[in-house]
C-alpha cells in the first residue's frame, strides 16, 4: 500500500457514513418525495453491500478501492441532490432548480454502483466458496473489460481452491501474453504477490509451474522484473530452483535467466541468494558418469552437493549453539531439516529416472541462467568459477551440441570477458598452470579450427581474444588458428579474428612484440590486407590490427612487400572521416613506417 493511501477500512467507512447521511436527507425531503424514497432504497442496498465487502477487502484491496471510490462519488451526488429537496424559502428553491431528469441520471449512476458492488461480492464469494473465475463484467469495466478479468483472476489466485488458483494463474498468464498493456495492468493491480505466494507455498508442482510461467511472461521488462525483486521474489525462486521436482526446476531456471537478462539488480540478487550453486549442480548432473578418465573432475563437480549439505548442517548446529531451544523446538527443527534432505533425495532419484529430453531441457535452462547471471559481471563470473562452473561449462562444450553447447559457450565468453577486465579474476581462474584454464582454451581452439558454425567460431575467437594477456610468449598455438580465420569466407568470423589478434599485439599487451612476430611469420599481414580491401564492414578492425603490426614490425619484409604503408595512407584519407578515433593510431603507424623506409631505424626482430 502506498504511504498516501488510506487503510482499506477507512476507505470503506467513508461511503457507509455517506449512505447514512443520504438517509437522513431523504427523511427531511419536502419535495420529490417519491424520487427521494427510491434513492433511499438504492442507497440502503449499497450500504448493505459495503458492510459485506468489509470481510473480503483485506484479502485483495485493488478492486475494492476502485469500486468504492466510484460508489463514494455517486453517493456524494445523491446527497447533494436529495438535500436540495429539503424545505427552504421560495427564493432558495428558485436558485436551486431540481427536475425529474436529475433523479433519472442519479438512478442510473446508483444502478451502476449496485452492479459494481454485486460483481465485486460475486468474485469474492465465488472464490471463497470454490466457484472460480467470474466472467461477467461490472459497469465500471464496461469500457475496459481487461481490468475486470485481471481482478477476477487475481481474486481466484488469492482466495480460490487449488484448481481455481491454477485456473486463475493460467488465465493471468494468457492475458499477459496478449500484449504489453495487459502486463502493465496485471502488475498495477497487484498480480505479482499472489503469484509469488503460490510459488512459495507449492501446493502442487502444477501450481508452481503455472505461477512461474505467469511470472516469466511478465518478466520481459526491467520495471516489471524490478517489481518481482522488490516483492522478495528472488529467494522464493531460488528455493524453488533447489528444492522442487524437475519440471518446476526447468521453469525456475528459465525465469532466473529471463529476469537476469532484463535487470542488473535481479542479476546481482540471484548471485547473492546463491542461485549459482544449484544451477551448476543441476547442469553438471550425470555429466561425467561415462568417462572414467575424468574421475577427479567428476568428484570435484559433484562434491558441490555434499558441500551444500555440510554447510547447511554446520549452519544448523551453529544456530543451536547460539540460540538454545527446547527439546520440542529442536525436534521440530530437526524434522524440517530431515524432511528437506528427504525431499532432495527424492528429487535426485527423479532426475536419475527422468527421460533424456527432460534432462536436456533442465541443462539448457540452467546453462542459459548461468550465462545471464555472468553477463557483464565480474563478481558473478568469479562465483561461477569458484563453484567449478567453468569446468562444467568446458565439459559441456566438449561433449554436447546444439542449444546446450551454445549456452555454455556464451557463459564462457562472459567469464573470459570479465577476466579481461579484472586482473584478480584472470590470475585466479586463468593462470598458466591451471588445468581448467588449459581445458577451456583447448575447447575454444577446437571450435575455431573444427567447427563449421560461424556463431560458435565467433564466440570461441572472442574468448581467446579476452584471454590474450594470459598467454606466455611460448604459447604460440593460439595465434595460428586466429590468423587462419582472418581469411574466413564469413566476414564476421574474419572481423572477430582481427579484433582478437589486435588484443595480442596491442601496446597494452606486455608480449605484443613476440605476438606480432608470430602473426607476421604465419602470413597474417597478407590476410589482414585482404580483409581490409575486400570488406568495408570489417575494414576498421583490420586497419587497427595493421597499425599495431606496423608499430611493432615497421621494417619487416612482409610488411614492406604487402605495401602496408600505402594502404594505411589511403585509409588515412578515407576512413578517418568516418572513424575519427583512428586518426592518432593511423598517424602514428604511418610515421613509424616512414621512419624505417627512410632508413631511420632497424628491425625490431
Amino acid at each position: 500500500m502506498d504511504s498516501g493511501e488510506k487503510r482499506i477500512g477507512e476507505e470503506l467507512s467513508h461511503p457507509i457514513v455517506l449512505s447514512e447521511r443520504v438517509w437522513s436527507a431523504v427523511n427531511e425531503a419536502e419535495s420529490f418525495k417519491l424520487e427521494c424514497a427510491e434513492v433511499g432504497k438504492q442507497v440502503d442496498r449499497l450500504a448493505q453491500m459495503l458492510r459485506t465487502a468489509v470481510r473480503f477487502a483485506a484479502v485483495y484491496e485493488r478492486p475494492v478501492r476502485r469500486v468504492v471510490a466510484e460508489v463514494s462519488k455517486n453517493l456524494e451526488r445523491a446527497l447533494t441532490l436529495v438535500r436540495k429537496c429539503k424545505h427552504r424559502s421560495a427564493l432558495r428553491r428558485m436558485m436551486t432548480i431540481t427536475s425529474v431528469t436529475d433523479f433519472r441520471k442519479l438512478f442510473n449512476l446508483l444502478d451502476a454502483s449496485l452492479g459494481d458492488m454485486k460483481w465485486l461480492l460475486t468474485i469474492f464469494e465465488c472464490n471463497g466458496g470454490g466457484g472460480g473465475i467470474v466472467l461477467s463484467l461490472p459497469p465500471i469495466a464496461s469500457n475496459d473489460p481487461i481490468i475486470a478479468w485481471v481482478w477476477s483472476s487475481i481474486a481466484s489466485i488469492q482466495m480460490g481452491q487449488l484448481p481455481d488458483r491454477i485456473e486463475g494463474t493460467n488465465e493471468l498468464a494468457s492475458l499477459a501474453a496478449d500484449n504489453e498493456r495487459n502486463k502493465k495492468i496485471i502488475v498495477e493491480e497487484g498480480g505479482i504477490p499472489p503469484l509469488l505466494k503460490l510459488l512459495k507455498e507449492g501446493p502442487s508442482p502444477e501450481a508452481q509451474i503455472a505461477a512461474i510461467k505467469a511470472l516469466y511472461t511478465l518478466a520481459n521488462d526491467s520495471d516489471r522484473v524490478r517489481t518481482i525483486v522488490q516483492q522478495h521474489g528472488v529467494p522464493i525462486i531460488v528455493h524453488a530452483l533447489g528444492n522442487s521436482p524437475m519440471l518446476v526446476q526447468i521453469q525456475a531456471a528459465s525465469l532466473v535467466a529471463r529476469m537476469a537478462e532484463h535487470d542488473p539488480l535481479a542479476q546481482e540478487d540471484f548471485a547473492r541468494d546463491n542461485a549459482i550453486r544449484p544451477l551448476v549442480t543441476l547442469l553438471s548432473f550425470e555429466t561425467y558418469m561415462d568417462d572414467p578418465k575424468n574421475e577427479a573432475c567428476r568428484q570435484s563437480i559433484h562434491s558441490i552437493v555434499q558441500i551444500n549439505r555440510n554447510l547447511e548442517k554446520k549452519a544448523f548446529e551453529k544456530t543451536k549453539e547460539q540460540n538454545p531451544i527446547s527439546n520440542s523446538q529442536l525436534n521440530s527443527s530437526s524434522l524440517r531439516y530431515m524432511d528437506g534432505s528427504s525431499r532432495a533425495g527424492q528429487y535426485r532419484k527423479e532426475r536419475e529416472n527422468a527421460k533424456p529430453e527432460i534432462k536436456l531441457r533442465l541443462k539448457i535452462a540452467c546453462a542459459e541462467a548461468l550465462w545471464m547471471i555472468a553477463r557483464g559481471s565480474v563478481s558473478n563470473s568469479s562465483r561461477i568459477c569458484e563453484t567449478k562452473g567453468l569446468l562444467c561449462m568446458e565439459k559441456m562444450v566438449e561433449k554436447e551440441e546444439g542449444e546446450l553447447q551454445l549456452n555454455c559457450l556464451m557463459c564462457i565468453v562472459e567469464i573470459t570477458a570479465a577476466a579481461e577486465s579484472n586482473a584478480d579474476l584472470r590470475r585466479a581462474a586463468f593462470k598458466t598452470n591451471s588445468p581448467v584454464a588449459k581445458a577451456v582454451v583447448d575447447q575454444m581452439l577446437r571450435l575455431i579450427t573444427d567447427s563449421e558454425n560461424p556463431t560458435l567460431q565467433i564466440a570461441a575467437i572472442r574468448s581467446i581474444g579476452s584471454l590474450a594477456r594470459t598467454f606466455p610468449a611460448r604459447e604460440s598455438r593460439v595465434i595460428g588458428p586466429l590468423v587462419v580465420k582472418l581469411g574466413s569466407r564469413h566476414v564476421n568470423v574474419g572481423a572477430e579474428a582481427a579484433i582478437s589478434l589486435g588484443k595480442f599485439v596491442c601496446p597494452e599487451n606486455f608480449l605484443c612484440m613476440e605476438h606480432s612476430r608470430r602473426v607476421i611469420e604465419l602470413n597474417g599481414v597478407a590476410l589482414v590486407m585482404k580483409l581490409v580491401r575486400e570488406n568495408e564492414k570489417s575494414a576498421m578492425d583490420g586497419v587497427i590490427l595493421l597499425c599495431y603490426l606496423a608499430l611493432h614490425a615497421g621494417s619487416s619484409e612482409a610488411v614492406d612487400q604487402a605495401r602496408v604503408l600505402t594502404v594505411l595512407e589511403g585509409q588515412d584519407r578515407s576512413m578517418i572521416g568516418q572513424y575519427p578515433e583512428l586518426k592518432e593510431l593511423v598517424g602514428k603507424a604511418i610515421g613509424h613506417l616512414n621512419l624505417y623506409h627512410t632508413g631511420g631505424g632497424g628491425s625490431p626482430f
